[in-house]
Parts: C-alpha cells; structure tokens; sequence
C-alpha cells in the first residue's frame, strides 16, 4: 500500500490502536494530521514519528473543532472513541453513549470539507449477542440495518459502534464520500492499557497476583487479533472499499481466556498456586470469532500474527515499561481506568 503524499487525518491517532496506524501511515508516506482529546491517548505514544506529523487537540464532538481537523484533508480514518474493556463499557454506558454524537460530528465535518475518503473503526460488539453463545464464526450479513429484527448489539457501546455504521453509509449516500467500516475484533498489543483483557492478564501475571484472578469461568472465547494485523486492514479497506460496507478484522480462532494465560504463564515463566474465577464479574458474550472471507477476498487480508508471537512482543514491552512493584501497587486501579 502507497500513500504517498496524501493528507490523512486519524482522529483518536494517539490511542493504542490510533498510534500504530500513524506510524503504519507515516511509513507508507502519508502527511499524517492526528486529532485527539488525549482522554485516554498519550503523546509518548506517537514518539516513534512526532517531528513527522502534525498534532491537533481538541474535542471532536465541538463542531468547530471537528471542522478544523478535516479541513485539507484526502482520507480521514475514525478511531476517536469513549471506550475501555467490558469493564468499563459495562459501568459506564452513557460515556459510550456519546460516541453517536461523536461519530456524527467527524462524518458531517469530513463531509462538508470534502474529504473524498473516511474509514470507520467499528467493531465486533455490534454483531448480536444471541448468536454468540455458540461457537458461530460472525459474518457481517448477520448484521441487517434492512430487515425487521437485523440487528441486536452488545451493550451500548455495540449499538454506538453500529450506529456509527449507518451515519456513515447515510453520509456516503447523500454526499457520495467513499467509506468503509471495519469491526476490529479484540484487538491487543503495544501501548494498550489495563482494563482490556489481555493486558490485564499480563499485569496480572507480572504483578504474581495469588490467587490469580480471571473474570468467568475462563472457557469464554475471543479472536484476540494483534494491532499491527488490525491497522493493516484498515489501510486495505480505505483503499478498497467505496460503499459505505462493513469488514471484519479478526482472527477466525476461538481462543480462550485459559490458553491466553498459559501462554502468558509459559513466556514469564510463572505460574500462580491457585486460581480465582470470578463468576460475578461481567464477561460479555460466552464465544466471539470473525468470519474473514470477506476480508480475504475483498481486501486481500489475512492475520499474519499467531498468538504465541503476538503476546510475545506485547509482553516484551509490558515489562519494558512497567515496573513490577508500580504494577502491584497499582493493580486494581490499572484493571478499571480507561
């Protein structure tokens, strides 16, 4: 992918997702714009490229401010968000909530600077969770914004997410922008905080914490997808989808939160005496993978990162910046900050 010379803006460029798409952009030859409200991203992690792009703060909900940061600019990718682990997004739903007037705000702003491109990042809580029970890999025509009963998200921040979907095939509908949404499925890596699940593992893990606590019974699947897999279709789908259509970006496995901590235990080389399962802790939906045939043949996508690699290099930089006694210190506050 090329993108040389063009003037890309990422909205929430700072966050754990937003910061490695800047620099997968920086490196392909984008003239990067990040706008953030730096809520939850930070500066140090936009270090890699900071005399190579240009840093605007603000609010993207204020109108003015939204306008500002799309003026000029060729393709905005949409990642600014009020969100955090099922944690978070179990305790705070209005926060999540504010996300619709979010989106809408870039979308009409892109829109009226004629921004010819906008790519949304959506996500996987948006599928509906009844289906979810069993392992059933997701397609994105299980989701129907057409049909009575099409649609039935995860929580409020599932319906924000697809809510933000249908703003933006309504924009491309009216003003002909080219869009596209991807459902990022349980991302993780680099620069990721403590309230997401396998960053909290690993905390956990460093940290030695006896007994050693896991939310649910453990056996409760996701398709933990590495970022770098993640912010690469994002690339793919601004480049190749113009409708305004979800895809997903995730990895078609059904991995458990027990094999997660294995393999965290195998590569810290600890291993707790007893382990905690916490029914009474909200686990979201029991089982969760993509479907990636769209992804594949659209997109020509595939996840390149396996789990062991991928938890290997998150972990090597866990414990580069994080020393162990602030992480026992702090734990639960960590697990439950955004």
């Amino acid at each position: 992918m090329s993108f040389v010379g063009e003037r890309v803006l990422v909205t929430g460029g700072a966050s754990f997702i937003g910061s490695h798409l800047v620099e997968d952009l920086v490196a392909a030859g984008a003239d990067v714009r990040v706008a953030d409200d730096f809520s939850s991203g930070r500066n140090e992690n936009l270090t890699a490229v900071w005399d190579d792009i240009e840093v605007v703060e603000g609010d993207l909900k204020d109108p003015f401010f939204a306008r500002k940061a799309t003026e000029g600019m060729d393709r905005v990718f949409h990642l600014a968000a009020d969100h955090g682990g099922r944690g978070y997004i179990s305790k705070y739903p209005a926060n999540c909530a504010t996300n619709m007037a979010l989106d809408n705000t870039v979308f009409e702003a892109a829109a009226k600077n004629d921004v010819p491109k906008i790519t949304f990042a959506s996500s996987a809580c948006a599928y509906p969770t009844d289906i979810q029970q069993e392992r059933t890999p997701l397609r994105e025509d299980m989701i129907s914004f057409d049909v009575r009963g099409g649609a039935f998200a995860d929580e409020t921040y599932g319906w924000a997410k697809l809510m933000g979907e249908l703003s933006l095939r309504a924009f491309h509908e009216q003003y002909g922008v080219d869009a596209s949404s991807v459902r990022i499925f349980t991302a993780y890596g680099p620069r990721e905080n403590e309230s997401h699940a396998v960053i909290a593992l690993m905390a956990k893990a460093y940290a030695e914490q006896e007994p050693f606590q896991i939310w649910g019974d453990g056996e409760q699947t996701r398709n933990f997808t590495y970022v770098n897999d993640i912010t690469r279709a994002l690339m793919l789908a601004s480049e190749h989808i113009t409708d305004g259509s979800a895809v997903n970006a995730g990895v078609p496995d059904y991995i458990s939160i027990n094999e997660v901590c294995e393999v965290i235990f195998d590569k810290l080389g600890w291993r707790p005496d007893e382990i905690d399962y916490m029914t009474d802790k909200p686990v979201g939906v029991k089982h969760r993978a993509a479907d990636t045939t769209r992804a594949e043949e659209l997109l020509g996508w595939t996840p390149e990162y396996s789990l062991e690699a991928g938890i290997e290099r998150t972990l090597d930089w866990y414990v580069t910046h994080r020393k162990k006694e602030d992480v026992r210190r702090d734990l639960e506050t960590l697990l439950t900050s955004r």
